[in-house]
């Protein structure tokens, strides 16, 4: 049953679950009772519509099921959590599902949960066992082709999935070349040419792959990966023509349509031999299967044409090489009926659905609020403020549904909403001001027709709404949305740099000469780039456009926006205002668990379809800004590069040996080693604990004696060295069995509680259960005693990192203006670090420092079995051009003891090298340490 936590008039906090694990509470509203209601449950997937002829304010709508999600999601659930989880996969897919979910990659990057539960819900389509698929049948969307299609909300980051996608199907693929469950060969089509462009962090061997970025794969996979091959189009190049336009034309040119040959070899290019190729839909609500001479009411003949095309041409693909699956992404994946608005029909096909209420309530996106009350008089009708959905005032619908000059007055409640909007927009603009951020607040007017867009556009470019800081025509975009589009259409940018680059240069743009192209090209440079400092749209901070905004358009500054058009269904609502809802900021609070909102305040759309906060008889304040943290292009001279070392290569003496007396200890506790497990038989869903039995593992201990445990320590152990070995593979066996005796024989594991485990029988039953954490315990005491030669091994796509590299990003954290540093600010994580920045910027030996924080500058290490990363505080360059490595740390453990042999192995390794100039290490356990540190490093390398 529901529980229901709290009921109220108003809902004071959206944000109500982590965006890392299930929903587990949503906001429902009573309308007998005017409440919302907080209510223990996950939301189920569907989507709401507005209740037809409904007049009343707060009309719920009419609550869509998708009910195939609804199906599905217990049992990905069930996949997910079982006891042995994740059934049926490969040992491919099993170690890419144990790579994402891995904490220690969670300081570097933690995937959301709706990105893993729309991944995992592909795989178990793919890979669980036929027998946990009954039941369960995904309509077709009327082709030859399977299509899946992923619905997930903007702000939840459809672009890792996609790169998780095309990893677990070329890894699987290169690694089982006979399963043809999988492909190598992935096209990816985009909606346009920014789409396109932004999505070639998806090509395994780009510069700024996310596979590599966000550690979707393991390092010593990426060579398999980049064996796959990977093609982002525009969709735009599945362009083909048909028997009946080809006879209408009028030219001397007859030739017939293109042969499906020679249509896939010009859109597959260096795929053109490829077959079974896996097919990506990016913004797939544009590929809807509907004959290209149809009409649907409402819909224009160009969309109509454009989803006809693309889904046509992948068509003529699959006929001519096969198309393995088609997996489409989409916030809003709905094709229009025809009919009425509110009559949209979501795709069939879509099998997990994180939609935008979700993301709100998991802080994915900003929260958004709208105002609900003012002191003028109301709507007559619904008593509600006029300002809440201005398109639908009386005043308004018929003066912005006309073909009206720009020069025409806007109704004076589109004004004095404007008013409104635009004074909280511009107090928002001075307190960012004051705070330094490079770029401004935006605001975005939606509104119904060109003729209403270039109205508002009139109205702000001749001061008539007399913000006169909004009004600034230089600062405007209004978008020409046909002259956008024909720049999306290109496969590539049209490029003028000495045009494109006007605008850094202070001269007037519309006055130099350009073509028609690079016009629309800076167009659409202007609104790719709107939020950016130092790019074509960074001033833009009022954008003016029709309909819907383009995809792809993800500005982070949207503070403000007004919704000049009919609203009457949720997905419109998303559409709209999903394109100013992106966070600035992804830092979880230390106290909740939770994201802290960040707000867009809204005039014109009506949420009634969509939570959101209020706050009656104001307008609420101004989103507080996060400080942005990079590099200073004028602090060049701090720049510091590092090697970045994938591994460290060994050459062993021939001889080994082993000091016991340097090992350290190695402890084992039994109670975080299972060794009794009871079972019952499950009758009717239930345990039957009648009838319960016991699996003991003290018999295990007697099948273990201690030599065989002594063997199959060194056999593991001899896995982990043989590749550096240079002798016989034999002789290394032999003396690994002497040493591996001797430490197990000896009084270096301590297993607690100690007198329990005196017995023989108990020990070896822990040894043998903890056989992981011993062998990385002896294998890493046999490898720095007997290594007579180290060698780095460096990432070979970027075997140099530097400073330059750290890619912009936010924080709240309290922050420290730097002056050595490339980097502007130092984020503070503790009073400590403040005292150690400061020095290191005060002091005469540093010639530049940098916090190690979003560089990427890790040190692989062992510990209790397990590969972790560990992540040094400080990288600094001292006067005598050496590079030193300083960590802080006011406890000391065995793991930070072993961070740092490993540390002082990396030194060593790329001192050895010869390469990158001298390097040493420190570690200062008291703030006072730091001065005598830089001095002499040696000292404090514990």
């Amino acid at each position: 049953m529901k529980k229901v936590f709290k009921e109220s008039r108003t809902i004071d906090r959206l944000i109500v679950n982590s965006p890392y694990v299930e929903p587990e509470l949503h906001w429902q509203y009573n309308r007998d009772h005017r409440t919302f209601s907080l209510v223990e449950d996950r939301r189920p997937a569907g989507y709401v519509v507005a209740t037809e002829r409904a007049q009343s304010f707060d009309d719920p709508g009419v609550f869509v099921e998708i009910p195939l999600v609804n199906q599905l999601r217990p049992r990905i659930k069930a996949w997910r959590e079982a006891e042995a989880p994740y059934a049926g996969v490969t040992g491919i897919t099993k170690r890419l599902l144990e790579h994402w979910n891995n904490p220690e990659h969670w300081d570097q990057r933690r995937f959301f949960f709706c990105q893993l539960e729309a991944i995992e819900t592909l795989l178990w389509l793919s890979e669980a066992p036929d027998a946990e698929k009954v039941g369960i049948d995904v309509p077709s969307d009327g082709g030859e082709f399977l299509r899946l299609c992923t619905k997930l909300a903007t702000g939840g980051g459809k672009t890792l999935v996609m790169a998780m996608v095309i990893a677990w199907q070329v890894l699987n693929k290169i690694t089982y070349p006979q399963d043809r469950r999988f492909s190598k060969n992935v096209l990816v089509v985009a909606p346009g040419l920014t789409v396109k462009s932004r999505l070639s962090v998806l090509l395994p061997s780009g510069p700024d792959n996310y596979y590599e970025r966000f550690n979707i794969v393991p390092q010593s996979l990426m060579d398999k990966l980049r064996q796959g091959k990977v093609a982002v189009r525009n969709w735009h190049v599945l362009n083909w023509e048909t028997d009946e336009k080809i006879k209408k034309k009028r030219s001397v040119d007859k030739r017939g349509p293109k042969s499906d040959e020679a249509y896939v070899r010009e859109v597959l290019g260096d795929m053109a031999n490829a077959r079974n190729i896996l097919v990506i839909n990016d913004e797939a609500h544009h590929a809807w299967r509907v004959p290209a001479e149809s009409k649907v009411k409402g819909v224009l003949k160009s969309d109509i044409e454009e989803a006809t095309k693309w889904v046509g041409g992948l068509d003529r693909i699959n006929r001519a090489r096969g198309i393995l699956a088609c997996y489409d992404f989409s916030a809003t994946p709905f094709a229009p009926s025809g009919k009425k608005a509110s009559e949209e029909a979501l795709f069939g096909w879509i099998v997990s659905d994180f939609g935008l209420n979700d993301a709100i309530e998991s802080g994915l996106v900003k929260t958004p609020r709208v105002v609900v009350r003012d002191d003028a008089l109301p709507d007559a009708k619904t008593f509600k403020s006029r300002l809440y959905h201005i398109y639908n005032d009386p005043e308004v619908k018929d003066d912005l549904n006309r073909k009206a000059e720009p020069q025409e007055p806007l109704p004076d409640l589109v004004s004095n909403g404007y008013y409104l909007l635009g004074y909280d927009w511009r107090e928002t603009a001075r307190s960012w001001q004051e705070a330094g951020n490079p770029a401004p607040p935006v605001m975005i007017t939606v509104a119904n027709r060109t003729e209403t867009a270039a109205r508002v556009n009139y109205a702000f470019g001749h001061n008539k709404i007399r913000i006169l800081e909004l009004c600034d025509p230089d600062k405007t975009l209004h978008i020409d949305s046909k002259v956008l589009d024909e720049a999306e259409a290109y496969e590539e940018p049209v490029v003028d740099s000495e045009a494109l680059g006007a605008e850094e240069d202070g001269e007037d743009v519309p006055e130099r000469k350009m073509t028609k192209k690079q016009q629309a090209e800076l167009l659409r440079l202007q609104v790719d780039t709107v939020g950016q400092a130092g790019k074509p749209g960074g001033s833009i901070q009022n954008v003016i456009s029709v309909g819907m905004l383009s995809e792809g358009w993800d500005a982070k500054t949207v503070t403000h926006i007004m919704g000049l058009r009919a609203f009457s269904s949720q997905l419109l609502c998303e559409q709209v205002v999903g394109r100013g809802l992106r966070r600035t900021s992804y830092e979880v609070n230390g106290k909740s668990g939770l994201f802290d909102a960040e707000y867009v305040n809204i005039f014109g759309v009506p949420f009634t379809f969509l939570p959101h906060e209020s706050e009656e008889g104001v307008i609420p304040e101004p989103p507080k800004p996060k400080t942005q943290i990079e590099p200073v292009v004028d602090k060049q001279q701090f720049e510091i590069s590092w090697p970045n070392v994938i591994r460290i290569e060994h050459v062993y003496r021939p001889q080994l040996s082993l000091d016991l007396a340097k090992v350290p200890v190695l402890e084992l506790n039994a109670a975080e080693t299972a060794k009794i497990a009871e079972l019952a038989p499950v009758v009717d869903g239930r345990p039957d604990v009648s009838k319960v039995s016991e699996i003991d593992l003290d018999e295990l201990a007697r099948e273990f004696r201690l030599q065989k445990i002594v063997f199959e320590t060194a056999r593991d152990v001899y896995d982990q060295m043989q590749t550096d070995w240079k002798g016989r593979k034999e002789y290394l066996l032999a003396q690994l069995v002497k040493l591996v005796e001797e430490f197990i024989r000896s009084d270096k594991i301590n297993i607690i509680p100690g007198l329990f485990y005196q017995d023989e029988l108990k020990r070896r039953l822990m040894i043998t259960l903890n056989m992981n954490k011993v062998v990385q315990h002896i294998w890493e005491a046999i490898r720095f005693e007997n290594a007579v030669k180290i060698e780095p091994v460096f990432d070979r796509d970027h075997p140099i990192r530097s400073t330059g590299d750290m890619r912009t990003w936010y924080t709240s954290k309290p922050c420290e203006y730097t002056q050595k540093s490339h980097i502007n600010f130092c984020v503070l994580d503790s009073t400590w670090e403040a005292t150690e920045a400061f020095a290191l910027d005060h002091h005469d030996k540093v010639t530049a420092w940098v916090k190690n924080d979003h560089l990427g500058f890790d040190i692989l290490y062992v510990f209790n079995g397990v590969v972790r990363k560990y992540r040094p505080d400080f990288i600094v360059r001292l006067s005598t051009g050496e590079h030193l490595v300083l960590e802080t740390k006011g406890k000391d453990s065995q793991q930070e003891k072993t961070k740092r042999k490993f540390l002082a192995e990396w030194v060593k390794a790329i001192n050895t090298h010869g390469g990158f100039g001298k390097w040493t290490w420190a570690v200062s356990l008291d703030p006072g340490d730091i001065a005598d540190a830089l001095y002499n490093p040696q000292k404090y390398q514990q």
